[in-house]
């Protein structure tokens, strides 16, 4: 995804349409509706996309796309189309991009798909085992599955990805919710694992196989490292799974003074 014309989409969803729930329920099935959202050789392109369902009577879609999208389809189906306000927010990335410098501060979120690539896994299930005979892959794609392990391996990344998430002014996290063996608690930092889900889907209704994801959703404090590295993430996406709801990172001010 390019820099030059990038653009951040928020959608309001209606979970009570007929379509919405569809939607709400599959991620292949939000991906080919995001995907129509793209007027010009959408495969050309990146497109990340977030369902934020905190509020499960209002989850919000975050889209970033290089092209400016269209969203009327998705607000005359699963939307409020006749309601007051703001349906579909499209806004500019230049100027956030513009504001990315080395030290620079943010809040984020970041709903990722955190997985091992390893040639000896200890309890391969059936599936990996068949995948690999067929495709004669010596190594499996795992998903990490334990709270632990998923802020583990988000924190062992994040100088890779151009930033770094400072150390915690409060007090340690909740058991469960910090890097390590669980035995002595080590420095907590400013993130956290603020939802987490087993997400299993049919990208196909001829009795395939379904597609089997584990996701954490991380929101804290980060500080920019590398700006060059820091922009691939922000508009390439972090991760697997990004056709399916993983790897878009979002940046908001801090809520005060630092």
């Amino acid at each position: 995804m390019t820099t030059d014309m990038t653009y951040l989409s928020r959608i309001r969803i209606n979970p009570l349409r007929e379509k919405s729930r569809v939607l709400l329920a599959s991620p292949h099935a939000m991906h080919g509706a995001v995907m129509y959202g793209i007027p010009d050789a959408p495969t050309d392109q990146r497109i990340l996309w977030r369902l934020d369902a905190d509020d499960p009577r209002r989850p919000m879609l975050f889209v970033l796309t290089a092209t400016r999208p269209d969203w009327s389809h998705l607000v005359e189906q699963s939307g409020w189309p006749d309601a007051d306000g703001e349906h579909a927010a499209i806004r500019d990335y230049a100027p956030l991009l513009a504001q990315l410098a080395v030290g620079r501060e943010f809040a984020f979120r970041l709903t990722a798909n955190p997985v091992q690539n390893t040639s000896t896994p200890t309890k391969p299930t059936a599936t990996q085992l068949e995948r690999a005979a067929e495709t004669k892959r010596r190594s499996f794609r795992i998903g990490h599955r334990t709270a632990d392990q998923q802020l583990t391996w988000f924190l062992s990344r994040t100088q890779r990805w151009g930033f770094e998430v400072p150390p915690a002014h409060t007090d340690p996290p909740a058991l469960g919710l910090h890097p390590g063996d669980g035995q002595q608690p080590p420095t907590p930092y400013e993130v956290r694992i603020v939802a987490r889900e087993r997400r299993s889907f049919r990208k196909k209704s001829n009795g395939a196989k379904p597609v089997v994801l584990h996701t954490a959703t991380f929101e804290g404090r980060l500080r920019i490292t590398d700006v060059a590295a820091f922009t691939d993430k922000l508009v390439g996406g972090i991760g697997p799974a990004k056709s399916y709801g993983c790897g878009l990172l979002t940046l908001a001010p801090l809520p005060g003074p630092r």
